[in-house]
């Protein structure tokens, strides 16, 4: 499941991987005077202090030998050693093999300026195509009997297991081809904005590869951490990761079944109410003052007579089926959709926090779904 930034509106995309490339700050020509002029100096003073700034956060530059000797890595390998009883030595030698991975700080660092305005249309576009409504249904094809088992056993039906893996991975083709020792130390070590969590997520790389008795530089996947088919950062794995094939490991680079039980597991675990509806279309009467209603949160807390009383209903004109959040979906130069979300489009946001990604996921359920129930009926007339 991959990170995101904090969108207050609606916690929307939380996700690292649309990050930009910084803005850089390009100079004028070289003024005809001598004296430095006040923005040069204004640079000067600037680039000085952000070296500084870099050095006493004890960057790994090239100029250090390894992650081992970065002096925040020795406080993280004496808490290693004092929580968890690894080794020292051991764990020194693992750090010295990280690289600093300078890509990785660039996919994760928020651009400096505002881009164009977010479209759900164009996000949309990404994941509600051809290539993933046929791959999914050539996935479910495959692999009827676990999505049936896992459906069975944990109440997720299994539209939204493929669309899950189809969103974040394509069905197992896109991965990632980072190795997560060097991102995950990159980032808890030279990305001081968030390094808290990815110390957390290095922990539990460490964790989960002595767990497995694996090498910690063996794992590879996305630039944040995320691993596999169904991209779960190694706290995750540890939580959620389900031996769905009884195999006696977990296997997310070349098994999808583990993966199927563990996006399961991983929504049961959050609260997925069997049978319970995610998400419909709402009506909005022209008096509803939606900005406060959309402004109650992403959390379903909204009764269906508080928003009846608001002017809001289901496109059918019922009322809300349960609590609900009201979730727009802007695209520039187009009307805004307004969707009742229910407690399974929250469990949803769990995987990621973003509603647009949430109603990708489940649109995609829905055409998974569909598709399925016309090769049925083809098939009986045949």
């Amino acid at each position: 499941m991959t990170l995101h930034t904090h969108d207050p509106k609606h916690e929307t995309h939380h996700s690292v991987a649309d990050a930009t490339r910084p803005h850089i700050i390009r100079s004028p020509a070289s003024p005809t005077r001598i004296t430095p002029q006040p923005w040069r100096r204004l640079r000067t003073a600037l680039l000085g202090a952000l070296g500084a700034g870099v050095l006493s956060m004890g960057v790994c530059t090239n100029a250090q030998a390894s992650y081992a000797d970065h002096h925040e890595a020795q406080r993280f390998i004496e808490d290693m050693r004092a929580r968890h009883d690894f080794d020292t030595a051991e764990l020194q030698n693992t750090l010295a093999r990280a690289q600093r991975e300078p890509r990785v700080i660039r996919l994760i660092t928020p651009p400096a300026r505002k881009g164009a305005p977010r479209s759900w249309q164009g996000y949309r576009s990404r994941f509600l195509d051809r290539t993933r409504i046929e791959g999914g249904t050539r996935f479910w094809r495959e692999h009827e009997a676990e999505l049936a088992r896992a459906e069975q056993q944990f109440g997720v039906p299994a539209e939204v297991i493929v669309a899950i893996i189809g969103v974040e991975t394509l069905y197992g083709r896109n991965t990632g081809n980072f190795e997560t020792l060097s991102a995950l130390a990159t980032l808890a070590f030279d990305y001081p904005p968030r390094a808290e969590l990815f110390r957390r997520e290095l922990e539990s790389l460490l964790l989960l590869a002595r767990e497995q008795g694996r090498d910690p530089a063996s794992y590879s996947g996305s630039y944040a951490g995320a691993l596999g088919y169904p991209q779960f950062l190694p706290s995750s794995v540890r939580a959620y990761a389900v031996d769905f094939d009884a195999n006696g490991r977990i296997d997310f680079e070349s098994n999808p079944v583990d993966a199927i039980g563990s996006v399961a597991n991983y929504l049961h675990a959050h609260g997925w109410q069997p049978g319970a509806p995610v998400a419909e279309r709402a009506r909005i009467a022209p008096q509803a003052d939606v900005a406060t209603l959309v402004a109650a949160g992403i959390e379903p807390a909204l009764a269906p007579e508080t928003l009846t009383r608001q002017g809001v209903s289901a496109l059918d004109g019922d009322a809300p089926a349960a609590l609900a959040t009201l979730v727009d979906l802007e695209t520039p130069g187009e009307e805004t959709e307004f969707w009742l979300g229910y407690r399974n489009f929250y469990v949803i946001t769990r995987y990621n926090r973003s509603s647009f990604y949430a109603m990708s996921v489940f649109e995609l359920a829905e055409a998974l779904r569909l598709r399925r129930l016309v090769e049925a009926i083809r098939a009986e007339r045949r």
